[in-house]
């Protein structure tokens, strides 16, 4: 039976085998999507192996190792030079291993009916989600973007990269009068460090994006409902890059008018 999966460290906290599943079934498609935990220092031995193996299509890629990933793959789209971050590996017929990145297409679709142009953004984290996160932030044409990170020269250098004016703060200053706030880190996920942040300075009508989705109202879109400011919350990205993938992995389209049952299924 084909199978894709989905690896990181940890693991147990992704949805991606539900909603892999879900569209499988809704499809009446024979195959599975799985969950493997794999240790950094394991990260070569796994893509090795499932170079081998004809029924593993591919698998997605979260935390810690969408930037670690790269050396092991093909990468025809110049991702590492664009994004510098993958999050999809796909299996060719001849055990040629290809590397994309569906991450910000998928953060990015919530927000196309927005005009951005020239808006003030913050974006909190710089490790690979973030990357995604700034890649489509550039594409879109926001304005001055204000970066959070420990480490600022870091955060600097991936301004830079993608071609976008700011400034770098470390995590923890106080935020500017943004229209547009992102969590592109970990940061209060289950069983990562909390978000300490204040969002007094946000203007009324700004928007609070977080790309966490265990547990899926974090602290800080909380604080941003009780501040009566817009939010979208981390399952918006969540299945938009898995439907990529999906697509990538089996040869169909997901059925994207279930939605709605999707996301019931995973609140539940």
């Amino acid at each position: 039976m084909p199978f894709a999966e989905v690896i990181g460290d940890p693991i147990a906290q992704s949805k991606s085998p539900v909603i892999h599943r879900f569209w499988m079934e809704s499809l009446g498609i024979e195959a599975d999507y799985r969950r493997r935990h794999v240790l950094p220092a394991d990260l070569g031995d796994y893509i090795r192996a499932a170079a081998g193996d004809p029924g593993w299509r591919g698998c997605n890629v979260t935390l810690p190792h969408k930037i670690a990933v790269m050396p092991f793959v093909t990468d025809p789209g110049d991702v590492e030079s664009s994004i510098g971050a993958m999050n999809t590996i796909l299996r060719q017929p001849d055990g040629q291993l290809i590397g994309t990145n569906t991450d910000a297409a998928g953060f990015a679709a919530p927000l196309a009916a927005i005009d951005l142009t020239g808006v003030p953004v913050a974006v909190i984290g710089a490790g690979g989600a973030a990357r995604a996160v700034l890649f489509a932030l550039s594409k879109l044409g926001v304005g001055p973007v204000t970066l959070y990170n420990r480490t600022p020269l870091k955060a600097a250098a991936l301004l830079a990269h993608f071609g976008l004016k700011g400034d770098v703060k470390p995590i923890g200053a106080p935020l500017p009068p943004v229209a547009l706030l992102v969590n592109a880190s970990a940061l209060g996920m289950a069983g990562q460090p909390p978000l300490a942040v204040d969002l007094a300075p946000l203007p009324e009508g700004a928007l609070v994006y977080d790309i966490v989705y265990a547990p899926l109202e974090t602290p800080l879109l909380a604080q941003a409902h009780e501040q009566g400011l817009e939010t979208i919350d981390g399952l918006e990205m969540l299945i938009g890059q898995a439907a990529l993938a999906f697509e990538l992995f089996f040869g169909i389209a997901p059925p994207r008018d279930r939605d709605e049952a999707l996301r019931a299924l995973l609140t539940v």
